[in-house]
């Protein structure tokens, strides 16, 4: 089966890179020249663990090729959308890219063509593009809705090892080819759930924003526990037991952020709103997110009693989740621009994130110092703030860490670290929702 992938962000390179290892025939599709001369010398664009070399592996035998043509489309059996839909700032979910993909396959297109929408689209997106699409065309082809259900980080496993793979199709014969597609990833199980398009439209949001719910709930939580004195890590344990509740998700933190919970939640809260209809739950968990961005600089400010001025500080993790380098709506960016804001200086360190993070601050007008050594970061500093759970940060020297900085102060934001040991080594310690005595 041949295979035509539009667009190599992070869904569409990891679902062609993975294809291709299956033994199809694969063609990703980027109209970025220099990005595509990039990955035909096996430099894979994103940080992603276990994507190069699959990538590598399967250009190098002639599976999986990039180029900025569509001529792929005129043989491909399923032509694939992965372009972004990035939030307007009402929240809708932007389409453009969308169509002006469909604009670009359908004169290349062959009879009988499946499009498979991998892009997150808002509800009644894969009618509007078999619309849109027969508009530009006169041959037969076939519309299926197939979201991605991928956590970057470990993306490659979670394609190769799916708990369900949504297919959305008006036809059984296209939700049969593409059925047949995923065999090589149901040997042992079943995992392919077939429905209408709509439906797997609303899947792929309900399921994000559900999680986004679970995040924000234990965040407040969290905040509560801050309050009363309650320990968080003691109360996530007791409710994680409770197999109707389950344990992923229940970690308290800075936020969440990244390229699918900021966007899906704003999009689904508009499409209700949009159908006279009103979201509460999840329009209550944007705002809770929003707070909670800010919630490690006001533990900050409680402890230098309102002054930050002159002051520096060292953030480390900048990525809005460990194994990425994705920096998209990070928490780690709220907290940087109200310590600019509140007068102190920062300096950071991230393992993957650290340029763009760094580009991306200097657009804002933010001056910030990146530092390869997360410890040389530390030298002179008034506090560290602990912003991403990077496997690095979690058994760090803190005999090393009260040497360098100026103060012997941690801001946890991840509760990485065992609350007994951090006090016993002379630290003030302030992390979210644990009891601190």
């Amino acid at each position: 089966m041949k295979l035509s992938i539009i667009g190599t962000g992070y869904v569409g390179l990891v679902t062609g890179s993975c294809f291709a290892e299956m033994g199809y025939d694969v063609t990703c599709i980027d109209l970025d020249a220099a990005k595509v001369e990039r990955m035909k010398k096996g430099e894979c664009p994103i940080y992603e663990p276990g994507l190069e070399p699959l990538m590598q592996t399967n250009y190098a035998e002639k599976r999986l090729t990039f180029s900025t043509s569509y001529d792929s489309c005129r043989t491909a059996d399923a032509i694939f959308l992965a372009v972004g839909t990035p939030s307007s700032d009402d929240g809708q979910a932007d389409l453009k890219y969308v169509f002006g993909a469909c604009d670009s396959i359908a004169p290349f297109m062959k009879e009988g063509a499946i499009v498979v929408v991998k892009s997150t689209v808002p509800v009644g997106t894969g009618n509007k593009v078999r619309e849109h699409l027969k508009s530009k065309t006169t041959k037969k082809f076939y519309v299926v809705n197939n979201p991605e259900f991928l956590k970057e980080g470990s993306a490659v496993e979670d394609f190769m090892k799916p708990e369900r793979i949504i297919i959305g199709c008006l036809e059984d014969a296209a939700g049969d080819v593409i059925e047949q597609l995923y065999e090589p990833f149901n040997r042992q199980v079943k995992r392919t759930i077939r429905m209408s398009n709509i439906s797997a439209e609303m899947t792929k949001y309900a399921a994000n924003c559900f999680l986004a719910t679970k995040i924000s709930f234990m965040n407040e939580v969290a905040r509560l526990c801050d309050t009363v004195g309650a320990d968080v890590e003691e109360v996530r344990h007791g409710i994680s037991t409770d197999s109707r509740i389950g344990s992923q998700f229940l970690y308290p933190g800075p936020g969440y952020g990244g390229s699918c919970f900021p966007k899906d939640v704003k999009a689904l809260v508009y499409t209700s709103r949009e159908h006279g209809l009103r979201f509460k739950i999840v329009e209550a968990v944007e705002e809770v997110n929003k707070e909670q961005k800010k919630y490690l600089f006001t533990k900050v400010m409680k402890h230098f009693k309102n002054d930050l001025k002159g002051k520096t500080f060292v953030l480390w993790g900048v990525a809005f989740k460990a194994n990425t380098d994705d920096i998209r709506e990070t928490p780690a960016i709220d907290t940087v621009v109200a310590l600019h804001e509140a007068g102190a200086k920062v300096r950071f360190h991230d393992p993957a994130a650290a340029d763009h993070f760094e580009q991306y601050m200097t657009k804002l007008g933010i001056p910030l110092d990146q530092f390869e050594n997360k410890y040389d970061a530390l030298n002179g500093a008034d506090g560290l703030l602990v912003m991403t759970e990077w496997k690095q940060y979690r058994a760090p020297d803190f005999e090393e860490i009260k040497s360098r900085l100026k103060t012997a102060v941690i801001f946890d934001g991840r509760n990485l670290y065992n609350t007994k040991k951090v006090l016993e080594q002379g630290f003030e310690y302030y992390a979210i929702g644990k009891a601190i005595s």
